[in-house]
């Protein structure tokens, strides 16, 4: 318990302070719209659940939230996101596939349980104002994009609209913020960091073949289309 309340501290901590426009309120960074959970085992008390996203909700509960690390970006939309990716991102998180300091010292304190608590609560977060995403894509791409698309095979896995991936363990990426989805993409791309970068043998084939132009080109358009993503605004906090 120690060592939760102290990650929950040094979290806020470096929540707050890596922006200055976005400050916590004065209340206890704690989850006010908890949605359903479907729990790994047993049941889950509505107050062991708020605890749980609590560690969560000081980044992706603000409304255009930015990291400053290892660039300045906006957290990810996880509102609408399958759990099962969710999941599977924690845990690699957990396990150091994916470098960031910050999420690798939240993962590090959750069981198995409460991955599988935090990850549904995302999942069905927001789900009765979503509206979901067309099944093909909401625009175009231009003619450049498109080729980047093929070469890449993006919808062979995130699917035709990049909204339904061939396997839940796969992220939606369709609508995600664009300067997000660059960043994530040039991560696959670092090797030999040790606070930054990701290892997955697939992405990092697939993002090696690309000039960080080209990815920006792909991040803006994914990130251009309709999304079934959101960030639920956490009332106790708010943003400049």
């Amino acid at each position: 318990m120690n060592k939760l309340l102290n990650t929950l501290f040094a979290v806020s901590v470096a929540c707050a302070t890596s922006l200055a426009w976005a400050q916590p309120a004065t209340a206890p960074a704690q989850a006010t719209n908890v949605a359903p959970a479907t729990p790994a085992a047993g049941p889950t008390s509505p107050k062991s659940l708020e605890a749980k996203v609590a560690m969560c909700v000081g980044c992706h509960g603000i409304v255009g939230y930015k990291s400053s690390f290892p660039e300045v970006y906006r957290v990810p939309k996880i509102a609408g996101q399958s759990a099962k990716y969710i999941a599977a991102a924690l845990n690699a998180y957990k396990a150091g596939d994916r470098k960031h300091p910050t999420m690798r010292s939240i993962a590090e304190t959750l069981t198995d349980k409460d991955v599988a608590d935090i990850s549904a609560y995302y999942e069905n977060l927001g789900r009765e104002s979503r509206k979901a995403a067309p099944e093909k894509p909401s625009r175009e791409p231009s003619a450049q994009v498109a080729a980047l698309l093929q070469k890449a095979a993006c919808a062979s896995c995130h699917g035709a609209n990049m909204s339904k991936p061939i396997d839940p363990s796969y992220p939606k990426i369709a609508g995600q913020y664009s300067e997000y989805l660059f960043v994530a993409l040039k991560a696959y791309k670092t090797e030999n960091n040790t606070t930054s970068g990701r290892n997955n043998g697939v992405m990092g084939a697939i993002a090696k073949q690309f000039s960080n132009a080209e990815l920006k080109a792909l991040a803006n358009y994914v990130g251009s289309l309709d999304s079934e993503m959101q960030t639920v605004p956490e009332p106790r906090f708010h943003s400049h």
